[in-house]
């Protein structure tokens, strides 16, 4: 590797002082199978025009979302009001450091305190963090609450959490020797669980990936009459205008992807995520908090406190080591909230749900396709093909519509079936193209099939 600067006396002295004879012996713990085992095959350097070229190239791959997409499952494209850049790419904002020094920073800790502050209002529950990386990892940042509050081992999550969270929270929980334990679905929704004693969390997702409204009030319940803390998933926040808070009907814990409310899909990111607590949890919180105060001349003023992550506390003291402050992503969050206020968000969550209900009308009447599940939904629903769903969404790209999410890899029971989703982006006479275009796929499916 000749890019890197160390001579052979460099590593031998680094190799000295770890202890450790040779780099062979300091990898051994990685099983040979895993292990490369060669040189890396790197194509030679290329100028800077050609690679611009090449990077421009691979760019004009990406296919950029219109409003002749139906995916959704966990990115939402909603409307956001132009305003909302115009503010995030002021020059004031255009920094990833952290404000320590509160006498020059008050506006930007103003910004994370009304981000809190709107979070809170929107989950009904009594403090915020700063925000933390997304969706998976603020759910991640909640179970590890769970287990250092009850000091109990086993985690309970219902299959209707989006498959990437519960992949994360496996990954994190086999390192730290926890146990997680789904909860099967029954018509799309979770059951009502027997949590034992030995349960730190019952983890659910309001809607759940599936589309389906979770009966949050029961399931709350049984979480903490075990003992257990029950934890609230939200990847739409537009959703909480028309739900009810989760903190209103028993959660312990809401966290979620702020996405949906100020972000663009971006192609998979930045997104951000939130985390919000019941007050008597608050120092188990990681990340930062912003706090409301008042100087020495009784002015308010906005400061950094309960900073329980690894910059601030040893390492193994921290309550997580994946938390951020993504304080761009959650100015955005922040702006559009505020400019669309709580009627605006309203609007948004219904004509969402009016899309969402026309369409999934509309595409039940295409010969060959069925509505999987009858429960109460908000933005997406599980559609039945004739065909198999891979091939339908090939054909619909070459149409240029995103046509939905094939749950065949997450849900085996469910390989042929397609989670679409509408939010207000989505017209009728978009809904109606699709519904064409699915009718005329499948039948010219049947015309080639011997």
């Amino acid at each position: 590797m000749s890019y890197l600067p160390h001579t052979q006396a460099d590593r031998e002295h680094m190799l000295e002082v770890v202890g450790v004879p040779s780099v062979e012996d300091l990898f051994a713990s990685i099983p040979p199978a895993l292990r490369l085992g060669r040189d890396l095959c790197l194509p030679e350097a290329l100028t800077e025009h050609d690679l611009l070229e090449h990077l421009g190239q691979m760019a004009s791959r990406n296919q950029e979302a219109t409003r002749s997409s139906f995916l959704g499952a966990g990115a939402y494209q909603h409307f956001v009001p132009t305003l909302v850049e115009t503010v995030t790419s002021r020059s004031e904002f255009l920094t990833a450091y952290t404000p320590y020094q509160a006498e020059a920073s008050q506006g930007t800790l103003q910004a994370i305190f009304e981000f809190q502050t709107m979070i809170c209002r929107l989950t009904g529950m009594d403090v915020a963090n700063a925000s933390v990386y997304d969706g998976g990892t603020a759910a991640t940042d909640a179970v590890l609450m769970a287990l250092a509050q009850t000091r109990r081992p086993k985690v309970l999550v219902s299959r209707g959490v989006h498959p990437h969270t519960r992949g994360i929270l496996a990954t994190y929980l086999a390192a730290g020797g926890g146990v997680v334990e789904e909860i099967p679905l029954r018509d799309g929704r979770t059951e009502i669980p027997q949590v034992g004693s030995d349960v730190a969390a019952v983890v659910i997702q309001v809607p759940n990936f599936l589309g389906q409204v979770e009966d949050g009030p029961a399931l709350c319940q049984a979480a903490r009459q075990a003992g257990a803390l029950a934890i609230v998933a939200v990847n739409d926040p537009v959703s909480l205008a028309v739900l009810e808070a989760p903190g209103a009907y028993g959660a312990d814990l809401v966290c979620g992807e702020a996405q949906p409310v100020g972000l663009p899909l971006s192609f998979g990111g930045p997104y951000v995520g939130f985390l919000a607590a019941r007050k008597d949890l608050l120092r188990r919180m990681p990340g930062r908090l912003v706090g409301l105060t008042a100087d020495g001349q009784g002015r308010r003023g906005f400061c950094l406190t309960l900073q329980a992550r690894e910059q601030h506390i040893r390492r193994e003291k921290a309550s997580s080591n994946i938390c951020s402050n993504q304080g761009l992503c959650a100015l955005a969050v922040t702006v559009h909230l505020a400019l669309l206020g709580p009627e605006g968000l309203r609007r948004a969550a219904l004509g969402s749900m009016s899309s969402a209900a026309y369409a999934a009308g509309r595409l039940a009447q295409v010969p060959g396709f069925s509505l999987v599940f009858s429960g109460p939904g908000f933005h997406e629903f599980v559609l039945r093909c004739p065909v198999p769903p891979e091939q339908l969404l090939q054909g619909l790209a070459e149409r240029g519509i995103l046509g939905g999410y094939a749950l065949g890899r997450d849900y085996p029971e469910l390989a042929d079936s397609l989670l679409v989703c509408c939010t207000e982006l989505n017209r009728r006479q978009d809904v109606e193209g699709l519904a064409l275009e699915l009718e005329a796929l499948v039948q010219a499916s049947v015309e080639v099939t011997p």
